[in-house]
């Protein structure tokens, strides 16, 4: 339910991009910069807020967390402009990558080891089921009424998280409880920081084309705006299968997963300029970006056995990398456009920031296949 709130506040600005264009009086690409101002929050407050709430037990970060989301939700529904939607989008994103790292975290301490990555998988799957349901609702429920109603539901739904993790999530008297200084220490590992690059880069990719879905099938494709929601259900529809896909390529092939999703999302991304001149190939193609979202889940796992003793700040760094990604392919994407190449500019794009993804994912076999022999000869 917190991932459900959290990836329908995130992707709704990308579902009402027109509807929130005018009603500031800004243009549609201007909206991106909302979207980046999100992420910029996710990537400021994922690492500090885990440092800072490193001492406190599990469940009551959690729901300080989200009660943190509730209050930004609030913020962005009376922002009164442009700039202070920036402002407040910049706020309600602080607690996002700290909430989704703690909750994986929870989900792994209490499944076999060889099930990690599919219960990484079930906490992120909230995030599908958004991009699914959650997304193609507030955009409906903005579109006949005011884009400001998308963060109101936003915050009834963190205010039932809230409630849910308090009654059904028991408190755990045997949690380790972290050192800060400690996590601080084993973060700073090669292996970290590649993995955390690879999402950053080797994501905006779906980021650079969702955040611009909606102009596209208006403009390119010939869609009405009443029927943009369905080009979002098919994006959750992607989402969804890559998420289950996801949690199994991590159990079954670990790190070498992350290879295999990356070479995917350069041919689907560059099969998405060709597919926007229909209806029925757009929504093919939306469906198999959507699976990219495999790459987190993936990501994550391997980042909880690289981390070492930095357990909460590398999980809650992970999706500090993946909203890296979500300011950079908006803010690509959005040079292309306002450079003249057109909406479906977006795929070529995002088929770079995968390639430049698979080549960081090259430097990290490397780097770990020097470290295993250096250990060999000592």
């Amino acid at each position: 339910m917190g991932g459900f709130a959290i990836g329908t506040s995130e992707f709704a600005p990308m579902g009402l991009m027109p509807e929130i264009a005018g009603g500031l009086g800004v243009r549609e690409p201007q909206v991106g910069h909302v979207i980046s101002a999100y992420a910029l929050g996710v990537v400021v407050g994922a690492p500090l807020l885990a440092i800072l709430g490193a001492r406190l037990p599990r469940r009551r970060l959690l729901l300080a967390l989200m009660a943190l989301y509730a209050a930004g939700s609030v913020a962005s529904a009376l922002a009164p402009g442009y700039l202070s939607l920036m402002a407040m989008r910049f706020l309600a994103g602080l607690p996002h990558g700290a909430y989704f790292g703690v909750a994986a975290l929870v989900a792994a301490s209490i499944s076999p080891p060889g099930r990690r990555g599919t219960a990484v998988a079930r906490v992120m799957l909230g995030l599908s089921v958004a991009l699914l349901v959650g997304n193609p609702l507030v955009t409906w429920l903005g579109q006949i009424l005011d884009w400001r109603w998308a963060f109101w539901l936003v915050t009834a739904i963190a205010l039932l998280t809230m409630a849910l993790v308090a009654r059904l999530l028991p408190p755990d008297p045997h949690e380790p409880r972290q050192n800060p200084a400690q996590e601080l220490r084993d973060f700073n590992r090669s292996q970290v920081w590649l993995s955390l690059a690879i999402g950053a880069v080797g994501f905006s990719g779906m980021f650079c084309v969702f955040s611009y879905l909606a102009p596209t099938l208006i403009h390119v494709t010939g869609v009405p705006a009443r029927q943009v929601p369905f080009g979002l259900v098919a994006f959750g529809v992607g989402a969804i299968l890559g998420n289950l896909v996801g949690g199994w390529l991590s159990d079954r092939f670990r790190f070498r997963a992350a290879a295999m999703i990356l070479v995917w999302s350069m041919v689907v991304l560059l099969a998405y300029p060709l597919a926007a001149q229909a209806r029925w190939s757009i929504l093919l193609v939306v469906v198999a970006v959507g699976t990219m979202g495999a790459l987190a889940t993936v990501l994550q796992a391997h980042l909880m056995d690289v981390a070492a003793g930095a357990q909460t700040l590398a999980a809650a760094s992970n999706h500090a990398a993946f909203n890296t990604a979500n300011a950079l392919g908006p803010w690509l994407g959005g040079m292309a456009i306002t450079a003249g190449y057109g909406w479906t500019s977006t795929g070529y794009v995002g088929a770079a920031t995968a390639a430049g993804g698979l080549l960081l994912y090259l430097w990290a076999r490397h780097d770990a296949r020097r470290a295993r022999e250096a250990d060999c000869a000592c």
